[in-house]
Order: structure tokens, then C-alpha cells, then sequence
């Protein structure tokens, strides 16, 4: 996966956003005003921070050398996932499972604008 599809990946997720908050080399992708992925998506190798359920989180970095504990992130939630290291069909799951898990967190009155109860 490029940096490009991932971009693309993440902006085609219902109201999705990409802001600069950090630096302009950082892009941070939100649903809601809610963060769900952070990258630096000129950093070689590519690597995204995504949210995860906290015993997935652990059990997806010790089956996958590629799956770290999220950096600069609380390490309990989120992991940081080196995208050349795993097929691009599992980061497309990762990361459509970091926009859930943000989802489900959002008031109702706001999943059910996104089509998410």
C-alpha cells in the first residue's frame, strides 16, 4: 500500500477528515473531530497509528512483527502498524476497525448520521 491509498483509504470512510494538528508532515485522519489514524505518510517506511481494541492490540503484536504498541499513543489502545510489513488487505481492516471503534464511541444522534447505530 502506498502513501496515496492510504490517504484515499482513509478519506473514503463516511465523514472522514484529514487535518495537519501537529505538524504539516502529519496527517491526521478524524471522523467526528475524532481521531482514528495518524501517519506521516512521506516517513519510509510508511507506518500509520491506528486505535484497537486493547486485547487485540496485544495479540496482533505478538502474532505480527509489523504491529507495534502505538508510538506517542496511550499504548493500551493503539498500535502503530508498519504498512509494508502486512498484506494490504489487514491494514485496510485495521484501519476500517480504528474508524469503528471511534465510531462507536461518538453519540448516537452522531452514528446515526453516519449510518452507524
Amino acid at each position: 500500500m502506498t502513501p496515496d491509498e492510504l490517504r484515499a483509504f482513509c478519506l473514503d470512510l463516511n465523514d472522514a477528515t484529514e487535518e495537519f494538528p501537529f505538524t504539516p508532515e502529519t496527517s491526521v485522519f478524524k471522523v467526528a473531530g475524532k481521531m482514528f489514524a495518524l501517519s506521516a505518510l512521506d516517513s519510509e517506511p510508511l507506518r500509520v497509528n491506528l486505535k484497537c481494541d486493547p486485547d487485540e492490540a496485544v495479540r496482533l503484536r505478538e502474532e505480527h512483527p509489523g504491529v507495534a504498541p502505538g508510538y506517542h499513543m496511550n499504548k493500551r489502545h493503539w498500535n502503530t502498524v508498519s504498512v509494508g510489513e502486512l498484506p494490504d488487505r489487514m491494514v485496510r481492516e485495521l484501519v476500517e476497525d480504528s474508524y469503528d471503534l471511534v465510531v462507536a464511541g461518538l453519540p448516537r444522534t452522531v452514528r446515526l448520521r453516519l449510518d452507524r447505530p
